[in-house]
């Protein structure tokens, strides 16, 4: 006899694990499949998906590194602090993420645990429906239950003609072991993953290129932010970006990969020692058995939902990056706690329009909300409030004033439409902004609200007043 569950949810990453634990805690009798995607030492598979695996996660672990041997490189001295002929041991510093990532794949197993989630390994799919319920293939064993959430994630995108080895030429879970700095370092994309890994591997010593197909840089960025960006990874930093390019041919050797491209200036040969392709993601819909059951799919692969997430089949749903939206974890857990709300019984809910984008990037970038330019086209009026880093005392203290926070409001109703801040802990700054959309919350909400002082969360406050042209310290 099969096992029966309540809930089975195929894939264990950010979106997938969630939302067996929310269901879990409302009371459901809920599983939790994962393949081999991403194995431990033993061969089992592990929990976390990319993010906690090949994603945001190990590449957080890197990017904060390569941040402190940049400051112990270049600006400790400002605060009287000598260090010489500092170095960057690079195994220990992929070890201490690798370190990182175990701690974290573990601890889902013990929450898992906590909170009586069935672990299955091994690959999910559809077997079909009998008797009003699902059957569910995992590994060699069928499984039943009334409700299936798919969670299956993504892939790096590959492009074609260029064959990934993770040893010449990476995709990002290469470009995360990387266990020497590459003197020349080609990277396809100037996305959130192209410019972050571009990122690591300049502060350590590289010599970046990034190819970008695309005219516009950082296109989806508020144009302000965009801007600044651009200034300060060319112009500061040193990254090469070049933008409108087209890919002709890109050539491993033994020691090196050749890239064959033009731009406006004709043909264009580089050579570099390591090549990263960066050009987004694709959704795991293989392997699904999605046809034999009719599940449907967009043109791009992505399972179709509404709004909250119900596929076109009976208690089946889909969250995360395979169904359409931003490719974002938060995202993902967000969906996968509705839906399992939704399945109890409960008004589950998620605001697409308050989802927060973040680079991590130095100075991080962050988002949420409408920019400029949408406004402008949608013809809305908006006001805006716009403060620097270098207006503010705690910025100033730590050394570091580049960027700023800028603040967008629906002209008549004061109502805040967007934030965009480019600057340091963009991050963590970037959450007040959207607690404040989630709440509907005015300009005039925001500079009537007491922030601490010094902080830097005080240039968010500043640029509320700014919106409405009475900021007091700049």
């Amino acid at each position: 006899m099969s096992k029966e569950f309540d809930v089975v949810v195929i894939g264990g990453g950010p979106a997938g694990y969630v939302a067996a634990i929310r269901a879990s805690q409302l009371g459901l009798n809920t599983a939790c499949c994962e393949s081999e995607a991403y194995a431990d030492p033993k061969g089992e598979p592990r929990l976390g998906g990319t993010c906690l695996n090949v994603g945001c996660i190990p590449s957080k672990a890197l990017l904060h590194s390569s941040e402190l041997y940049d400051q112990a490189a270049h600006s400790f001295v400002m605060h009287g602090i000598k260090a010489d002929k500092v170095s960057i041991d690079v195994p220990t510093m992929i070890q201490r993420k690798t370190n990182i990532v175990t701690q974290l794949v573990t601890g889902i197993k013990s929450l898992f645990k906590k909170y009586k989630v069935t672990f299955l390994p091994g690959h999910g799919s559809f077997v079909g429906q009998v008797d009003g319920k699902w059957q569910v293939k995992i590994a060699d064993e069928v499984v039943t239950t009334k409700h299936v959430i798919v969670a299956t994630g993504s892939s790096a995108r590959h492009l074609p003609g260029i064959a990934v080895d993770q040893k010449l030429i990476l995709d990002n879970a290469g470009a995360l072991d990387i266990n020497a700095v590459p003197k020349r370092l080609g990277v396809i994309g100037a996305g959130v993953i192209g410019l972050e890994m571009g990122s690591v591997w300049k502060r350590l010593g590289s010599d970046v290129t990034i190819l970008e197909a695309a005219p516009d840089f950082l296109a989806a960025a508020d144009s302000a932010v965009a801007k600044e960006a651009w200034k300060i990874f060319t112009t500061k930093q040193g990254l090469k970006i070049n933008l409108g390019i087209q890919l002709k041919e890109v050539t491993p050797g033994k020691d090196s990969v050749t890239i064959k491209y033009e731009n406006d200036e004709g043909e264009q040969t580089l050579e570099v020692d390591k090549l990263i392709v960066a050009v987004g993601r694709v959704p795991n819909t293989n392997g699904l058995n999605a046809n034999a059951v009719g599940l449907a799919l967009d043109e791009r692969g992505r399972i179709k939902v509404d709004e909250h997430c119900a596929t076109n089949l009976p208690n089946v749903w889909a969250v995360g990056d395979v169904v359409p939206g931003p490719m974002l974890a938060h995202k993902g857990m967000e969906e996968g706690v509705m839906v399992a709300e939704v399945i109890s019984g409960q008004a589950g809910h998620i605001n697409h329009n308050t989802i927060p984008w973040v680079i991590y990037t130095h100075p991080e970038i962050a988002w949420v909300g409408k920019t400029e330019q949408e406004l402008k086209a949608a013809n809305v009026p908006f006001k805006e409030g716009k403060i620097p880093f270098l207006a503010n005392g705690r910025a100033l203290g730590q050394g570091d004033t580049t960027g700023f926070v800028k603040v967008i409001a629906h002209a008549e109703t004061d109502e805040i439409l967007g934030a965009h801040i480019i600057g340091t802990n963009a991050s963590e700054l970037i959450a007040e902004a959207v607690v404040a959309m989630e709440f509907g919350a005015s300009s005039e909400d925001i500079a009537r609200t007491c922030h601490a002082h010094p902080t830097l969360s005080e240039a968010f406050h500043e640029a509320a007043l700014a919106v409405d042209k009475r900021s007091l310290h700049f």
